[in-house]
């Protein structure tokens, strides 16, 4: 497979090129949802350290059990389910090797800061003023595939286009979605 094939091709196509050997395919599922697993973990509270660990424990079981997968879920769902199913073992873990005094102190706030909310704020407003500034077709598709997660099927379905126009068109708005997040971060340079 040709890296743009990877880049355009689906969860499933991926799952399958894994379960066949294809570590590449693997790799780019790991770039397609580390991330988000990372911000999980941290928005839960976890330390950096801790996140990393927790994020490499999350993906060796998703290595492990990828031929569980079943379709009939997307696969990020399916990754969001093993990831907080592992974060859960991590408190439980972490609380019983919490002395007595430790179990029973007041918990820190789990809510975030004024200055993070004012951050996460900003950065929502940038995202969706780069959606905005999209041209209207690849705004649609942006949106469908990574905001509403349709799958690259139910995208070609919904909008009767051809499953290659669709990944293309995906692929390309993707691009330009980068370029713009790019552009905006060189003009604060």
């Amino acid at each position: 497979m040709e890296i743009e094939e990877y880049i355009i091709a689906d969860d499933r196509t991926l799952v399958e090129r894994s379960l066949a050997g294809d570590d590449m395919a693997f790799e780019y599922l790991f770039n397609r949802y580390g991330e988000a697993m990372r911000r999980l973990f941290l928005q839960r509270s976890t330390s950096a350290e801790d996140t990393e660990d927790l994020l490499q424990e999350t993906f060796i079981k998703v290595y492990i059990n990828l031929d569980r997968y079943s379709p009939q879920y997307t696969f990020g769902q399916w990754v969001y389910t093993i990831a907080r199913n592992t974060h859960i073992d991590f408190e439980r873990r972490r609380q019983e090797d919490l002395s007595i005094d430790e179990k029973f102190s007041s918990p820190a706030a789990s809510t975030p800061s004024p200055e993070e909310s004012m951050i996460r704020q900003q950065q929502r407003r940038q995202i969706e003023h780069y959606i905005e500034v999209l041209p209207e077709h690849y705004r649609r598709l942006f949106t469908m595939r990574f905001l509403d997660d349709y799958s690259y099927d139910e995208i070609a379905e919904k909008l009767h286009l051809p499953m290659g126009t669709v990944k293309t068109q995906i692929h390309r708005a993707r691009e330009r979605m980068c370029r713009l997040i790019l552009e905006g971060e060189c003009e604060k340079a």
